[in-house]
């Protein structure tokens, strides 16, 4: 990966260089206050002073360059506005085809100041978490706090770009009375007399793009996507995402969707009748807890070796997994005729070992090209999602009662059939359909590639193809030879142990991986007890449960459109991310048994609260744990993707046996003892988040 400073020289408009955030002398200064505090020659005090000074005269330089430059823009606008009105007089269509031209010249530059605005706002957010890294203190808690709600904060103007908003309404309002007036031939019709016109221009689609990026604005989605935790790279270059385009192959992602879609309908088909099948084998119906989570406990390690053969391969991992999650539902499937619930697990253990989702997540961050990622990303959700919802609903369809051969087909052996007939013609296709793309040491490049983070690619040239420099690049290079070796020793080295991987989590990026170990919980408790649950409290037949279970499931794309289109539109991100935890502590306060009765319309409407609150709760807790990692995390084995997985994954051990546990001492209070745990880290991630709120910017 190409680091920042080098980035920012590379795309920087040359006539505006000297009003970019000065990434280098900063970079200086960090290092220079981290030598003088080891010989004692400088105190904290002064060095929190001083930078914050050397901050704010950086950011004041951004934003007085940017009121200028909104300020030439509104003067061309405002001579384009008046030849416009003057031409409603005697309408001309070469006059209005020039006009046209001069509002997307305007717009181009419009353009070219967003750009100008998003590096510097990148700049920001690395040299802040650079200097909490170097020096261990909360530098950005204090920094943002002081000056992001001061009435007279520039900070504000950089990350709100304030005034740019009225740019864009001129331009779209100017383009598409234009364009009416050149369709109607003379007759005015305003855009505000026509709510729903939108008028399309291909250099308003990029301004809009651009604007969304710097705001809180977003839709469904993107909103969607960030669910999936594959970032896109903050600077792309061209010709990194060229190399991508050749290796993007439309039905091997499909085959990858598709991959994701049959894994968590596994997950999920056998969690209404878990309970009644570990009684038919002799066990207490608790055990169920026991038989979905060690698909779970599988699965932490499935991960680890998934992710890091994918730096090689991603056909041989998929196909590898399609076998053991046919041999391992097999096994499910025949533990009732074998009579044993030993083989039981031993085929949920099997299901776990073939969890390939990293490989999935791996595939789309190396091989979709980026305009596609983030649909790619969505799908990935999308199938996710539909699985979670198809898996229980299935369930429903398969209360059958009969015999093949020698073997039972019923209730609680069909899941595992049917699935693994499911994986056997997966292989098949996989096998046939699937390309193969490029990987290190083909040609020239290397790629150093992300399993569930942001798509990161490091390219490195043979040295005979570089050309020779020339004595003011020399100069040049040699000036910041310090800076690239820094960057090349922080930036292009993958991670290669989960020590090093936790060395480079901050404060708050481990803030965030708690809660989304928190929110992993409390949907886990909610879906692997519900067949428990309601049995005992309401004896709800298997039926009943899956389609309970289906509904929580379809209710995850509805939400999220509401969400990704409306509310975070609305509000900032750790606005939502800590109401999303309030509300998930009131589904799990809700869900207790404590009047006599325990109502369907209670359970149903706490579970709901809860799971719906925990899936909002995910996609901002991954979009801010994309923007807050070490750019090292993103690439590698021990990459924050696997990092957020093991956590999710940790989760939900341990929420299932829980669910055995609290199950074997006493079925009556199982729904309290369970949800009790639940509570108390769901209070002590919302304590957490309000301790790092300020720094989740």
């Amino acid at each position: 990966m190409v680091g920042y400073g080098k980035k920012l020289r590379e795309l920087q408009i040359q006539e505006w260089k000297g009003y970019y955030i000065n990434y280098k002398l900063m970079k200086k200064k960090v290092k220079r206050y981290v030598e003088q505090m080891e010989v004692g020659a400088q105190n904290r005090h002064n060095v929190l002073r001083d930078f914050s000074m050397l901050l704010d005269n950086q950011i004041e330089k951004i934003v007085l360059f940017l009121l200028e430059q909104q300020g030439v823009l509104a003067h061309r606008l405002s001579d384009i506005g008046q030849e416009h009105h003057a031409l409603f007089q005697q309408p001309n269509s070469i006059i209005i085809s020039e006009l046209q031209e001069a509002y997307r010249d305007a717009g181009r530059d419009l353009l070219r100041l967003l750009n100008f605005v998003e590096m510097n706002v990148i700049g920001l957010r690395k040299i802040l978490k650079k200097f909490d890294k170097r020096f261990g203190y909360k530098f950005t808690d204090y920094y943002v706090k002081t000056r992001a709600n001061h009435p007279y904060s520039q900070l504000r103007q950089v990350f709100r770009h304030v005034g740019i908003e009225a740019v864009v309404g001129v331009l779209s309002h100017g383009l598409a009375d234009l364009q009416d007036l050149q369709q109607s031939q003379g007759s005015y019709i305003s855009i505000y007399d026509q709510p729903s016109y939108s008028h399309q221009d291909p250099i308003l689609d990029s301004i809009k793009e651009a604007v969304d990026r710097l705001s809180n604005s977003t839709n469904f989605l993107q909103f969607l996507g960030r669910h999936a935790f594959i970032m896109q790279e903050e600077l792309p270059s061209p010709s990194e995402d060229h190399i991508v385009d050749e290796r993007y192959h439309f039905m091997s992602l499909l085959l990858n969707l598709a991959n994701t879609f049959l894994y968590m309908v596994n997950t999920y088909i056998i969690v209404p009748t878990a309970d009644n099948y570990t009684l038919s084998l002799g066990a207490a119906a608790s055990v169920c807890g026991v038989v979905i989570g060690t698909m779970a406990v599988a699965q932490v390690f499935s991960s680890v070796y998934f992710s890091a053969w994918s730096n090689r391969s991603y056909l041989r991992p998929l196909v590898f997994s399609s076998i053991v999650l046919l041999i391992g539902n097999m096994l499910y499937a025949l533990a009732f005729d074998m009579n044993s619930i030993v083989v039981l697990l031993m085929g949920r253990l099997f299901c776990g070992l073939g969890s390939a989702r990293a490989v999935n997540r791996r595939y789309i961050s190396d091989c979709v090209p980026l305009k596609l990622r983030m649909q790619a990303s969505a799908g990935f959700v999308s199938a996710s999602a539909l699985g979670m919802a198809c898996g229980p609903a299935l369930a429903c369809l398969l209360q059958k009662n009969f015999m093949i051969y020698k073997f039972t087909m019923n209730q609680d052996t069909l899941p595992g059939w049917v699935m693994a007939l499911a994986w056997l013609v997966y292989l098949l296709w996989l096998w046939i359909c699937f390309k193969e793309p490029a990987h290190e040491n083909q040609g020239n490049l290397v790629l150093y590639e992300a399993d569930t983070g942001p798509a990161v690619h490091v390219a490195v040239e043979n040295e005979h193809t570089q050309p020779l420099l020339t004595n003011s690049e020399a100069k040049e290079q040699d000036e910041d030879g310090e800076e690239e070796n820094d960057n090349a020793e922080e930036t292009k080295k993958p991670v290669t142990s989960i020590v090093v991987a936790y060395k480079l989590l901050t404060p708050s990026v481990k803030v965030q991986l708690f809660v989304y170990f928190m929110l992993k919980y409390a949907m886990e408790i909610i879906l692997a007890e519900s067949s428990l649950v309601t049995e005992y409290y309401f004896i709800w037949t298997t039926s009943n449960v899956s389609i309970f279970l289906a509904c929580l499931g379809l209710t995850v794309l509805p939400v999220n459109i509401v969400v990704g289109n409306y509310i975070s539109n609305m509000f900032e991100e750790r606005q939502v991310l800590l109401t999303s935890e309030i509300m998930v502590c009131i589904g799990l306060l809700l869900s207790f048994h404590i009047m006599i009765p325990y109502s369907v319309t209670q359970y149903v409407g706490s579970a709901l609260i809860t799971f719906v609150s925990a899936e909002v709760l995910e996609g901002v807790n991954l979009s801010l744990l994309s923007k807050m990692m070490s750019s090292r995390l993103s690439r590698g084995t021990f990459n924050g993707g696997l990092l957020s997985t093991e956590a999710g994954t940790l989760a939900r051990v341990i929420a299932d046996g829980t669910i055995t546990i609290s199950g074997y001492f006493s079925e009556s209070k199982l729904l309290n003892t369970t949800l009790l745990p639940a509570l108390l880290i769901c209070i002590s991630s919302i304590i957490a988040t309000c301790y790092r709120y300020n720094s989740l910017y």
